[in-house]
Order: structure tokens, then C-alpha cells, then sequence
């Protein structure tokens, strides 16, 4: 079965005890089953401009994010076209802005219900909504999800890639900060970035985060939270491809805790993008050259 993975941004509304939900169409992958609203990003598109959009279509209403709330995966079997997809799920808090309530015409959603966790129970839910409300997870209905036919004219170009990883935020008790050097050949060589990189199909992400700890730094981490999302596009990025790719790369960061630290050393397989990693005292980060995202995720310039 082939695999395939998609990126996506959904949002969580509250009216009182009550979520907003929509249900898939006849025309959707999974006509009957509720969600909360939310889809697919397009290329290049930041997951919360994805939310805004997604959420717009489907209900009328403009919102904008409050939080992150959660990043979890799941892959679905579409068997109609031989394809395991898995799916990286970002999922914001909402709040409305303005619009006026109303169901999406002609698209993938056709009803919409604000319900209680106890409503909720009740309907035909995708799994990673009634993990949201705290409901059991069941099995979709069989048949589904199903695929849908995707025009000649849609398929990306070959050169152009997605990525989805996990990374954190790593300390220790002395408040040291762990950081991960990236290797020649790789873009941004030679730079501190933060520990992590991207997860294996049906890896959920503070999963491949840990795992991602000890293979680049030998460290056992504990996760404290998730703190945020960054978005990276690069038209013409260069790696060890050896051409150019047009890179869409979305991570979500984590505050992570290693409470027994040792010193810090790659133990990942020779070919790796990390070519080395090091404790640092808060202090020393301003004079490193830092990758953009390290540099956010620690409030420092680097250089």
C-alpha cells in the first residue's frame, strides 16, 4: 500500500459547553462523519492562514486562533485507492471575528450543529475529534474515508516536497539549553538549530520528538508542552538532493525537560543532518549562529 501524508489546521469553537461541528458530504471522503472545521494546507500556506481559510469555507465564519491547542496524527486507509495517508493535525483554538453562520455550498462539509460532549457521542465522529472531546475512539463506518479523483492538472510538481517535524525547546535543571548543530550539505550547515526533525509515517509528533532527542543528542527527554508552530517555505532550497526543491516545511515546537542531562552526543546513523550537539548556559546563545527558528524558540539574535 503506498503511503502519502498531508499536513492540516482545524479549529475548536466554544460556544459555552458547546463545540462547533460539521459533517462531511456526499461529495467529501467522509460523507456522515462529523469533525471539527478545518483541512489541508495548501503549499506554502502557514497552518494558521490554513484554519482561517478552511474555517471561512466551511461555516461563514472569519475567526482567528487563540492558541494551539493540539498536534496528534492519524492515518487513514483509503483502500479504493491503495493509499495509507497520514495526516499531521494541528488544531487551534478559535474565536469569531465576524460572518454569519452558515453550512458550506457545494463542498466537502453539508450541515453544521453545535453540540455537547454528551451530543457528540452519539454522532459518527473522525477519531481525532472525539479524542478532542474526550470521547472514546471508534472505527469510521466501513468504506470509509474514500479518495478523491485528483485532476491531472492538480498534481504537485515532483521537485516540490512537504515536511512535517516536531522540535524542542530543551532544557535541564540548571537551565541549560540543548542545541544541535546542523551538518555540511544541509541548508543552514554549520548553524545551532533545535533539536528534532521529521517524523516517520504514522509517528505522532512529540513521539518522533523524543525519538529525534536521542538519536541527534543521546538525551532522554521528558515533554512539557506543546508552545507553537513555524512554517518555513523555501523555493530553491539545496540539499543533499543536489538540486533545487521547492520545500514547504511546517514544525511544531515543544518545551522539553531532560532531568538527568549526560553529555551530549550524536548517536544517529553517519549521514545524518546533525553534525553535532552541545549544552549551552542561557548566556553563550547570543554569540552562536542560530537558525530562525532557534533563535524565536529561545528569544535570542544568535548571529
Amino acid at each position: 500500500m503506498r503511503q502519502e501524508r498531508r499536513v492540516g489546521a482545524y479549529g475548536v469553537l466554544r460556544e459555552g459547553e458547546r463545540v462547533l461541528l460539521t459533517r462531511g458530504s456526499a461529495a467529501g471522503p467522509a460523507p456522515g462523519v462529523w469533525q471539527v472545521p478545518g483541512g489541508g494546507l495548501e503549499h506554502a500556506e502557514h497552518p494558521a492562514d490554513a484554519l482561517v481559510r478552511e474555517f471561512a469555507e466551511e461555516t461563514g465564519l472569519t475567526v482567528a486562533p487563540t492558541g494551539l491547542r493540539a498536534a496528534v496524527a492519524d492515518v487513514l486507509t483509503l483502500r479504493d485507492a491503495g493509499v495509507a495517508l497520514h495526516v499531521d493535525r494541528l488544531v487551534f483554538d478559535v474565536e469569531v471575528r465576524s460572518g454569519e453562520l452558515r453550512p458550506e455550498v457545494a463542498g466537502g462539509t453539508d450541515e453544521l450543529a453545535w453540540v455537547t460532549p454528551e451530543e457528540a457521542a452519539g454522532l459518527s465522529l473522525m477519531p481525532f475529534t472525539a479524542e478532542l472531546l474526550g470521547l472514546p475512539v471508534t472505527p469510521l463506518p466501513a468504506g470509509l474515508p474514500r479518495s478523491a479523483p485528483t485532476p491531472a492538472a492538480a498534481e504537485p510538481p515532483l521537485d516540490r516536497r512537504l515536511r512535517f517535524g516536531a522540535y524542542g525547546l530543551v532544557t535541564d535543571p540548571t537551565g541549560r539549553v540543548l542545541l544541535t548543530q546542523i551538518a555540511p550539505g544541509y541548508p543552514g550547515a554549520g548553524r545551532w538549530h533545535l533539536p528534532g526533525g521529521g517524523t516517520d509515517h504514522g509517528e505522532q509528533p512529540a513521539a518522533g520528538l523524543l525519538r529525534e532527542l536521542v538519536e541527534e543528542a543521546g538525551q532522554l527527554g521528558r515533554v512539557v508542552e506543546l508552545i507553537g508552530v513555524d512554517n518555513l517555505h523555501n523555493p530553491a532550497a539545496l540539499g543533499p538532493e543536489g538540486r533545487p526543491l521547492d520545500w514547504h516545511g511546517v514544525r511544531v515546537i515543544y518545551r522539553v525537560v531532560v532531568d538527568d542531562p549526560t553529555e551530549a552526543r550524536v548517536t544517529e546513523l553517519a549521514g545524518g543532518s546533525t553534525a553535532s550537539a552541545a549544552w549551552f548556559p542561557p548566556a553563550e546563545l547570543d554569540a552562536l549562529r542560530l537558525t530562525e527558528v532557534a533563535a524565536l524558540a529561545t528569544g535570542r539574535r544568535g548571529r
